[in-house]
């Protein structure tokens, strides 16, 4: 994972937070070739193995996302104001 601070310099939510991020970040990577990967093949099997395994990154990114819900009062409150919101996006915009 990348550091951008010494590792001894960052408290121990942080690094935390860090993790949870960082493990997002490569969690939405892997949906992304998956979805390139069926996308790009002709074999009907082997396309379906990758779907099968771009859904179950989706579910590890919703546990991730739900973590740093659960420890980042701010994006909690990101969280809420926008998730499942029927607002135009340019009424959310800030």
């Amino acid at each position: 994972m990348p550091r951008y601070e010494r590792i001894e310099d960052i408290d121990s939510k942080t690094a935390d937070l860090t993790r949870a991020r960082q493990s997002l970040i490569e969690e939405l990577e892997a949906m992304m070739f998956y979805d390139e990967r069926a996308s790009a093949t002709g074999d009907q099997i082997l396309r379906e193995i990758m779907i099968h395994n771009r859904d179950d990154e989706k579910e590890h990114a919703a546990l991730l996302i739900e973590y740093l819900r659960r420890n980042d009062p701010e994006f909690d409150k990101e969280l809420r104001e926008i998730l499942f919101s029927s607002k135009e996006f340019k009424d959310i915009f800030d």
